[in-house]
């Protein structure tokens, strides 16, 4: 037992040669089952080749240890082994908030009117917001549009898809109050930013003063946190074991929150497990507790998070409150805009503090944050970092941007300045031209919408153009 173990330390710690042989990471696996170790963490996503790119040895010694006092054990130490077992790690939670949340309701109706908005009209110029309490919702901003919006079906409707269709869930959509107070655009706003509609698109200016942000993480396929990623995830399927009558004792509103163990890999976020997980959902009277948290964790929890993340050391809270009868608009009021980390990227990276939803693409809050976020994507995607933020700041109705910032966390291939250079070659920040790169003018079929629930990043489906990779040109620095 003890030359098993040696040899399954000496491969993750050196990588390299046991008394002249290589050994594969499957045989390091398969040593590692004999002796009775989990397999949970060691693997991440059940790719035995991506540990040999997820940290070097450090991560894999960090791995070991981890499996080892999953089990009671102690690895055996030695200079360089001890060494390296005292690598540190953090928890970071990110949290997420249902379609039902009474602030994403908002959210929802917001990008509804916009949608229509465009969808007859694309150069409609749209500032819509949303409140809601008890058996009221209200629509009002500024709009200036030919398109003919019925603002009231519009909001009864998106409130239906939702599943308030009753008083007891929260709100009934065919029968509370819908307030609409909506005005055209300033005309100081629009001879600034558009000149009335006479300036051609890399004229366009920015619709309002501003700085916001992009962020792109290696730790997942969809390149962002995995503590967003997985709140997020646990968000909706929530919904669709709601919709779909698996759990029929749920209701629309509802939070989670996800806690990670992580490792700072010199720059670069490794996720080592999930710490906690915090699921809080409107239900009906009949359920019991019990049944609540039975029905979480085999529904919801098992089919999102991976298995290697969850230990019988993890944390779960389920509805921890012990009652959440009364939910959505009855629970809480909502406005649009309220729910900003949650729509980005769950605590990590940067945010300017412009809100998305409602807003149509010539507001930079919400276009120059979708360039910003391609731009961070393609960066990590590429090869170029394994972590980056983009900033990006304007002055209103001046199409160049007053700064472009990029920062890699110290894991760029090459410096920062010289990702700046490619950033800026590859990348147009000017407001006109980033609606026409990337297709914001195009409404209608809910495309905005469906940002304005579970994240406007990381998302898949052609209406994300944001999240299209855009291939990066770059020489990787002689060894």
């Amino acid at each position: 037992m003890g030359s098993y173990r040696a040899k399954a330390l000496f491969f993750v710690v050196d990588n390299h040669n046991v008394r002249g042989r290589r050994y594969l990471l499957e045989e390091v696996v398969d040593v590692l089952s004999v002796l009775g170790f989990r397999m949970k963490t060691f693997v991440r996503y059940g790719r035995l080749q991506e540990m040999k790119d997820m940290a070097g040895p450090t991560k894999a010694l960090y791995n070991l240890k981890h499996i080892h006092a999953i089990n009671g054990k102690s690895p055996p130490m030695n200079g360089r082994v001890k060494k390296m077992a005292e690598v540190e790690t953090f928890l970071f939670t990110s949290e997420s908030v249902n379609e039902g949340h009474p602030d994403k309701l908002c959210d929802q109706i917001s990008d509804a009117v916009l949608d229509a908005c465009l969808a007859e009209d694309p150069d409609s110029k749209v500032a819509c917001e949303t409140c809601t309490k008890t058996n009221m919702v209200m629509v009002f901003g500024e709009i200036t549009t030919k398109a003919n919006v019925d603002y009231e079906k519009i909001v009864r409707d998106t409130c239906r898809g939702i599943g308030f269709v009753s008083n007891d869930v929260g709100l009934d959509a065919d029968h509370c109050k819908v307030l609409v107070n909506i005005e055209q655009q300033s005309p100081d706003i629009a001879q600034g930013v558009h000149g009335h509609f006479t300036k051609r698109p890399e004229e366009i200016g920015a619709g309002d003063q501003g700085h916001m942000f992009g962020y792109a993480t290696d730790e997942t396929p969809e390149f962002m946190p995995l503590s967003h990623v997985l709140a997020t995830k646990l968000g909706a399927r929530l919904t669709e074991v709601r919709k779909n009558a698996t759990c029929p004792w749920l209701r629309p509103d509802g939070k989670t929150q996800v806690t990670v163990e992580y490792h700072n890999d010199n720059g670069a976020m490794v996720p080592i497990r999930v710490h906690t997980v915090l699921i809080s959902t409107q239900h009906d009277e009949t359920v019991t507790n019990d049944e609540i948290a039975a029905d979480l964790k085999e529904h919801v929890i098992k089919p999102v998070i991976p298995e290697q993340y969850l230990d019988e050391n993890t944390i779960f809270h389920l509805n921890p409150s012990g009652r959440f009868v009364i939910g959505g608009p009855h629970g809480d009021a909502g406005l649009t805009g309220r729910k900003i980390i949650i729509d980005t990227y769950g605590g990590w990276g940067a945010h300017g503090g412009g809100a998305f939803s409602g807003k149509d693409p010539t507001k930079v809050d919400r276009s120059g944050a979708y360039v910003a976020r391609q731009a961070a994507k393609s960066i990590v995607a590429s090869g170029i970092a394994r972590r980056c933020i983009v900033q990006v700041s304007y002055a209103i109705g001046v199409p160049e941007p007053l700064s472009v910032f990029v920062d890699t966390y110290g894991t760029g291939k090459i410096p920062d300045k010289e990702i700046l250079e490619i950033v800026k070659e590859n990348f147009d920040f000017r407001p006109g031209m980033i609606i026409i790169n990337l297709d914001l003018k195009r409404g209608g079929k809910g495309r905005y919408l469906k940002t304005a629930a579970y994240g406007h990043f990381g998302r898949e489906g052609a209406d994300f153009t944001w999240e299209v990779v855009k291939p990066l040109k770059w020489e990787k620095p002689s060894a």
